[in-house]
């Protein structure tokens, strides 16, 4: 009883929230007073911004278009890229200022250095990526187009993005290797000259001439269609190995990938047959296989020659030979 008359006495106690009609009003007629007082600054702030944005993409395009006339497209696209959203994020600052006076510029650069601070950690990554992306295509060690060799990838640059290179792999498969990775590990670049260099090793067996193999090995590959007459091919004897001597051909070929497979396959018929055609044999892995005497310690002594009448006793089991006796 004493509880219930307790919170009785506590509900008597509080007070009764009542709606102010009035204050709601008076509160939504300075909300709306103070737009129609920040009219003209939402004005002015909205035709800065715009003057900003129109100025940022026309600055991004003009750089573009001046770029890709000269071969720089990706260049351009990455610098346009960078000013446009320089020149917007300027214009923000700009436009926020003039939308509320209260806010000082001197503070919003202070807050932007801070900010900045705190969005170079966050961001470090992508950072480092745009910073080399733009490096490799100031310094352009390779080219769209190009076939590269980057870590365990190799194929055709197809495009040089602020965050990331492209490539398509031979097979028709797309690697997108970050540009940090690109700029500060090898790569190598298959044709970044006009003429690429390959090489094979033929075998011919010890009793073949190796100076007629030599000859006849470089005649068939200056006779291929796609090796190069400047430098021409060469030859050289490299190796006496177990079972054949080898006869180590080198030629010059377009870079491409495709041209080197393709020339390489013809030099490797066109010396095969005129191997054959000059008598010189290209030989093939021989082994030789001994056979020892595999009979067990108790049918006798393995080095002394069995003796008349002991080959049926070898050549049966125990059993059989006690009951044939």
């Amino acid at each position: 009883m004493e509880e219930d008359e307790a919170d009785q006495g506590g509900l008597e106690a509080a007070e009764p929230i009542d709606a102010d009609p009035e204050l709601i009003l008076r509160t939504i007629d300075n909300w709306i007073d103070g737009f129609f007082l920040l009219l003209p600054n939402i004005a002015v702030s909205a035709v800065v911004m715009a003057i900003f944005l129109s100025f940022g993409w026309s600055a991004s395009w003009t750089l573009r278009r001046a770029t890709r006339s000269r071969g720089r497209s990706d260049l351009g696209a990455v610098i346009g890229s960078v000013f446009k959203w320089t020149v917007w994020v300027f214009g923000g600052m700009i436009a926020l200022t003039i939308l509320t006076p209260s806010l000082r510029p001197g503070d919003l650069i202070a807050g932007l250095g801070i900010g900045s601070v705190a969005i170079g950690f966050a961001f470090k990554d992508i950072l480092q990526n745009l910073l080399a992306g733009i490096l490799i295509l100031i310094r352009q060690p390779f080219q769209v187009g190009d076939q590269i060799v980057a870590g365990e990838y190799e194929g055709t640059v197809e495009r040089i993005e602020t965050r990331a290179t492209m490539i398509r792999t031979y097979d028709g498969r797309r690697v997108v290797i970050p540009n940090s990775d690109v700029y500060t590990n090898a790569v190598t670049v298959n044709t970044a000259y006009d003429l690429r260099r390959s090489e094979y090793g033929f075998g011919i067996t010890y009793g073949s001439d190796t100076k007629l193999a030599m000859r006849v090995a470089l005649e068939a590959a200056g006779g291929v269609d796609g090796v190069a007459e400047h430098p021409g091919p060469d030859v050289q004897s490299t190796d006496l190995g177990d079972f054949a001597k080898v006869v180590r051909l080198r030629w010059w070929s377009k870079p491409g990938q495709a041209d080197v497979i393709r020339v390489g396959s013809d030099v490797m018929l066109a010396v095969e047959d005129a191997f054959k055609a000059n008598g010189v044999e290209i030989p093939f892995p021989t082994q030789t296989v001994l056979w020892h005497d595999q009979t067990g310690a108790e049918d006798g002594d393995r080095e002394e020659p069995p003796r008349p009448g002991d080959a049926d006793a070898r050549a049966l089991p125990r059993g059989r030979d006690e009951r044939r006796a």
